[in-house]
């Protein structure tokens, strides 16, 4: 797990490329910080920060191969490199070290771009063949690890994260307002669209390949479900239920393998805690878990965390997130994630990496990914009862199974029945409209538009976002059952644009710590998109097969737990007090040089906030909107921009339990 960066092209520096190579490597040091290392020839370079996870001592980057004709800059994790090296000894290569990098470079060196079919990883790399001058850049199938590239006067720079990009001279942070425009709608931009205008990012399961003075990508994986006129009840539920259980224990195994010890994290979830309950026996020395709690009972986790660790006898930490916490440490935040967020959860993980760290380790399991493949998220059962609701739009019983999908906001249990027909658009959207899953969401988002300025909304002109989205599904989107159409939706945009990323990679690697995702096993995800939905979603129970798995691994309470999703307290978290940089940000002064946002509409939800008279998500995601973007622009755009100092209070010891 590193970083990397680097440039096909004829560079015009008065240096030399070596320095610009070392000042793009300095802005991603936080990724890499146990080596660095360079490679330069005529018209390419490459620089890497390490990580060292596997091969300490010998797999040190850039690293070319022992005839020099091939040369590997690689982020991230090739999990079954174990078998590849195996296939490839029997083939006749020899190896100089012990690690996945000269796997990955001999593979490519003996299969070319078809190696990214034999890969079982995480990883984002970029590989110069000398012989055919051209550089392969690629992206994990399910977008894990970031890459993102940029053209400058003839010459395609790339790297892990804008902030090399931007250590080029010339290239400048502008914000892109239809990147920003589907932030507010969709909670993310799509790819490759990015925060920053004329920078993209590479799609998942995407490669890019620069050869002769072009550029061109190819995707070689894509998420793929039966056609609805296809699906079959699945065969017997047991066997099912054992591929499952064998496909997971081997992504988890696969994902144990390291140098150095592996932790968990675990959130007292079902995901989280059954990846830990696996793992548990596989780490020798006992497992390390690793918990954030909160102060409200309204997000905290901690009996949950607390009956897991207790039953898998793990070696258990945490950390206490405070409101002010969330408020101190979020323009250091909105600065790893690099793009506005509409809500605060990722600084409360960016805290708890900073613990992983602390505690001497810098890897750890994770449960993402089990809500998109499994259906887990509440969007799901929403739109079933949705759709349930529109066949009968007169019926006053139908909207009463509303109050049963959101037991954690006990406010909608008292709502009539109209009110919950119309607050989920019972019977407003057609039911062969393909975001149909999704319109809520995209509406409720969208209400936080109102504070835009004149002048954005005059750029902009009439965008839509969401009908943007709607365009670039493929072709057989429609030919698939409503509930893989809403999974494709979270795990194809949601999930590597904000989940994985905001909340993933950039709050983890910020510390040095890697992140692995036993769900996201290119192997388990193609099996579970095969599964009938009513495996996944059995009327409104979620993750049924899943659930069947843990029953004898887990406490009954834990497996049998309704969905509660990851939040953090929002607005609230900025006024306990309110920080002097708050107030300056969204001083009209501050909004009016933006050009963003409306001073007088801002002013007004400022005020809200501070008195806690906001009026739900809207107010919420709306505050949280502009005052990241407010911070993105003073981190990136502004002509003062600079790395900033990090907090006093990041460098004290952490709140633990």
């Amino acid at each position: 797990m590193c970083g990397f960066a680097g440039f096909v092209g004829e560079v015009d520096v008065p240096d030399g490329p070596e320095p610009l190579l070392q000042s793009m490597a300095q802005a991603i040091a936080h990724r890499g910080p146990d080596g660095r290392g360079t490679f330069a020839a005529p018209g390419v370079g490459l620089a890497h920060v390490r990580l060292s996870i596997v091969g300490l001592g010998d797999s040190h980057q850039p690293m070319a191969s022992e005839d020099g004709e091939f040369v590997i800059a690689f982020n991230g994790e090739i999990f079954n490199y174990v078998e590849l090296r195996e296939d490839l000894i029997a083939r006749g290569c020899r190896f100089r070290t012990g690690g996945d990098t000269e796997v990955l470079l001999q593979l490519y060196a003996h299969y070319g771009d078809d190696c990214l079919s034999r890969l079982n990883g995480d990883f984002a790399f970029a590989i110069w063949d000398r012989r055919q001058g051209r550089m392969l850049l690629a992206r994990d199938r399910m977008g894990v690890r970031p890459l993102f590239y940029t053209e400058k006067r003839g010459v395609i720079y790339f790297a892990s994260e804008v902030k090399a990009l931007l250590a080029v001279p010339g290239i400048e942070a502008e914000l892109d307002p239809f990147s920003l425009d589907q932030i507010f709608t969709l909670w993310a931009p799509i790819a490759p669209r990015t925060a920053f205008k004329n920078i993209s990012e590479l799609e998942p399961g995407t490669c890019l390949i620069l050869e002769n003075g072009s550029a061109r990508t190819s995707s070689y994986w894509r998420l793929d479900y039966p056609d609805l006129a296809d699906l079959r009840p699945d065969r017997d539920e047991g066997e099912a239920e054992e591929e499952l259980r064998a496909l997971l224990l081997d992504a988890t195994r696969l994902r144990m393998r390291a140098d150095v010890p592996v932790g968990s994290y675990l959130s007292g979830g079902l995901d989280s805690s059954l990846i830990a309950a696996l793992a548990a026996p596989m780490a020798p020395d006992g497992l390390n878990t690793f918990s954030v709690t909160f102060e409200s009972a309204e997000h905290d986790e901690s009996a949950f965390q607390r009956q897991v660790a207790e039953s898998l006898g793990t070696h258990h930490r945490s950390v206490a997130c405070r409101p002010e916490d969330i408020a101190n440490s979020f323009p250091e935040v909105i600065r790893f994630t690099e793009r506005p967020v509409l809500r605060t959860a990722p600084a409360p993980l960016f805290q708890l990496a900073a613990l992983v760290r602390q505690s001497g380790m810098k890897v750890v399991l994770t449960g993402e990914g089990a809500d998109e493949v499994f259906a887990g998220y509440d969007i799901f059962r929403e739109a079933r009862v949705r759709r349930f609701c529109a066949r009968q739009p007169g019926s006053r019983i139908r909207p009463h199974l509303f109050r049963k999908l959101y037991p954690y906001l006990p406010g909608l249990k008292q709502q009539s029945t109209d009110y919950l027909a119309a607050f989920f658009s019972a019977n407003k959207d057609a039911l062969d409209d393909p975001l149909f899953s999704h319109r809520p969401r995209f509406r409720s988002t969208a209400a936080a538009k109102i504070f835009y300025s004149d002048d954005l909304r005059s750029t902009l002109q009439g965008y839509d976002a969401a009908e943007d989205l709607a365009s670039r599904l493929p072709s057989e989107f429609a030919r698939w059952h409503p509930l893989h159409q809403a999974q494709y939706l979270e795990a194809r945009f949601l999930l590597p644009g904000y989940i994985l990323s905001s909340q993933g990679d950039r709050m983890a690697m910020a510390h040095g710590v890697e992140g692995r995702f036993p769900f996201l096993d290119h192997r388990l995800v193609e099996f579970a998109n095969r599964l009938h939905p009513d495996a996944k979603l059995k009327g409104l129970s979620e993750k049924d097969i899943l659930r069947r798995v843990a029953k004898n691994l887990l406490p009954e309470t834990v497996v049998r737990r309704p969905k509660q999703p990851y939040r953090a307290p929002d607005s609230g978290s900025f006024f306990s007090p309110e920080p002097d940089y708050v107030a300056n940000i969204l001083s009209p002064q501050a909004i009016a040089a933006g050009g963003i946002f409306a001073p007088g509409a801002v002013a007004k939800l400022h005020q809200k906030c501070r008195t806690k008279t906001v009026s739900g998500f809207r107010d919420n995601a709306a505050f949280v909107g502009i005052l990241s973007t407010q911070l993105w622009l003073q981190s990136f755009a502004s002509p003062q921009a600079i790395e900033p100092a990090r907090p006093d209070h990041l460098h004290q010891p952490l709140t633990t339990m």
